[in-house]
C-alpha cells in the first residue's frame, strides 16, 4: 500500500507541475490572511466566480487590521452577490477574534483555527497546508470526487460512515513534503479534469489505477442520497419609492440575508387587501394603487422563493416608518456602501 501512496503522490504532483493552477490571485503575494480569505470565499463557490470578489475585497481590506476595524455594512457590501452571507459575517467576527485573542496573527494549529467562526475541519486543513505548509488534510467536494472515483466507492458519499472513510483515505495520501502543492493539486484535479458528469479521464495522471475508470462508472460517481425536492415559498416585496429613493430596512444578523438591507416583506402573494393592511399597520401609509412588477424566482439552499415586487409611489416622504427596524432611503443614483442581496439589486436596478 505504501508503494501505491507514493505512486499516487508522484503522479499527481508531476501533473500539477505541468498543468496545475499557479497564478490565481491568492497564490500571488501569498500570506496566511490572503489564503484564509480565499478559502472562505471558495466554500461552495467556483474559482472564476470568486476571483473578482477576492480582488475587490483585497483592495478594500488588504490586511487583517483593516478587516477587523471595518463596519459590517462595508464587508457585506463587498460580499453582495457572492451568496452564503454568513461567511462574510463570520470572516468579520473572526478578524476581530484574531486581533483580540491571537495577537493579530492567524493561528497555525488545527484546533485554534477551528475556534474561529466559519472554519471547519477541511478549511482549517487547507489553510494549514497552503499558508503554513503543514501536513494537514482537506476533504472538499473536489477531493471527495477524486477519491470516490479512484477507489470506486459506490456507497453514498454523504453517508457519515463513508465520509469518515474518505477522511481516512485523504489523510493517508497527504504527503509530508510539498503539502501545499499536493493540496492545490487535488483541488485542481477535481476542478479541471475529474469534474462532475463526464470527466476528462484520458488526461488524468491517476487513470492507470482508477477503479471507476476501469469499471467504466466514472460518470455515475460519486453517488449521493437523492435530495428532496425544494419547497417553494412566496413573498411580496414592498418597493416604496419617494422621488428617486427606495425604502430599505436592515435584516437581523441571523437567518436569510442576515445583516443585509432589503425591502419590507410580506409573506405570500400580493393580494390588495393584505398589501393595504400591511402598509397601514407597518408603514403607516394609506395606499389606493400599486403596480405589480415582474415576478421572479430566487433559489436558496433549502427552498425556492418566488418574489412578487410591488411598486408603491409616495408623493410625500412619510414622517415615521417601522420604528423598530433600521431603515434608510436608498438612492441608486447615489448609492451608499451597504450590502444588498442580489434579488434586491435586480429590483433596484430595474427602477433606476
Amino acid at each position: 500500500m505504501q508503494h501505491n501512496v507514493k505512486q499516487f503522490q508522484t503522479h499527481l504532483l508531476r501533473w500539477f507541475d505541468k498543468h496545475g493552477r499557479k497564478h490565481l490571485p491568492w497564490q500571488e503575494n501569498k500570506t496566511p490572511y490572503r489564503v484564509w480569505i480565499s478559502e472562505i470565499m471558495l466554500q461552495q463557490t467556483q474559482v472564476n466566480t470568486v476571483i473578482p470578489y477576492f480582488l475587490r475585497f483585497m483592495q478594500r481590506f488588504p490586511d487583517l487590521i483593516s478587516l477587523a476595524n471595518a463596519e459590517q455594512d462595508d464587508v457585506l457590501h463587498l460580499w453582495a452577490g457572492l451568496g452564503y452571507y454568513s461567511r462574510a459575517r463570520n470572516l468579520h467576527h473572526a478578524a476581530k477574534m484574531i486581533m483580540q485573542d491571537f495577537k493579530g496573527q492567524l493561528p497555525d494549529t488545527l484546533d485554534a483555527l477551528k475556534q474561529l467562526p466559519g472554519i471547519g475541519e477541511s478549511t482549517a486543513g487547507a489553510i494549514l497546508a497552503i499558508a503554513f505548509n503543514q501536513q494537514a488534510t482537506i476533504l472538499d467536494g473536489n477531493v471527495k470526487r477524486v477519491l470516490a472515483r479512484f477507489h470506486g466507492i459506490t456507497d453514498f458519499v454523504n453517508d457519515k460512515l463513508v465520509e469518515n472513510k474518505l477522511w481516512e483515505l485523504a489523510t493517508h495520501y497527504t504527503p509530508k513534503k510539498r503539502v501545499a502543492d499536493y493540496t492545490q493539486a487535488m483541488m485542481d484535479l477535481g476542478a479541471t479534469l475529474c469534474i462532475r458528469g463526464q470527466p476528462n479521464c484520458e488526461k488524468c495522471p491517476l487513470i492507470k489505477n482508477c477503479i471507476a475508470h476501469e469499471k467504466k462508472i466514472t460518470a455515475s460517481l460519486p453517488r449521493k442520497k437523492a435530495a428532496r425536492a425544494l419547497p417553494i415559498r412566496t413573498a411580496t416585496f414592498i418597493v416604496l419609492k419617494w422621488q428617486e429613493s427606495i425604502l430599505l430596512q436592515k435584516r437581523p444578523n441571523k437567518g436569510i440575508w442576515g445583516g443585509l438591507w432589503s425591502l419590507p416583506e410580506l409573506e405570500g402573494e400580493p393580494e390588495k387587501s393584505r398589501v393595504q393592511l400591511f402598509c397601514h399597520d407597518q408603514l403607516h401609509l394609506r395606499i389606493h394603487q400599486y403596480q405589480l412588477l415582474e415576478t421572479f424566482r430566487h433559489t436558496f439552499t433549502h427552498y425556492h422563493l418566488d418574489i412578487f415586487p410591488v411598486l408603491i409611489l409616495v408623493k410625500k416622504k412619510p414622517s415615521r416608518l417601522m420604528e423598530e427596524s433600521q431603515q434608510i432611503w436608498y438612492n441608486p443614483h447615489h448609492p451608499e456602501t451597504i450590502g444588498l442581496p442580489k434579488p434586491i439589486q435586480s429590483i433596484v436596478r430595474h427602477l433606476s
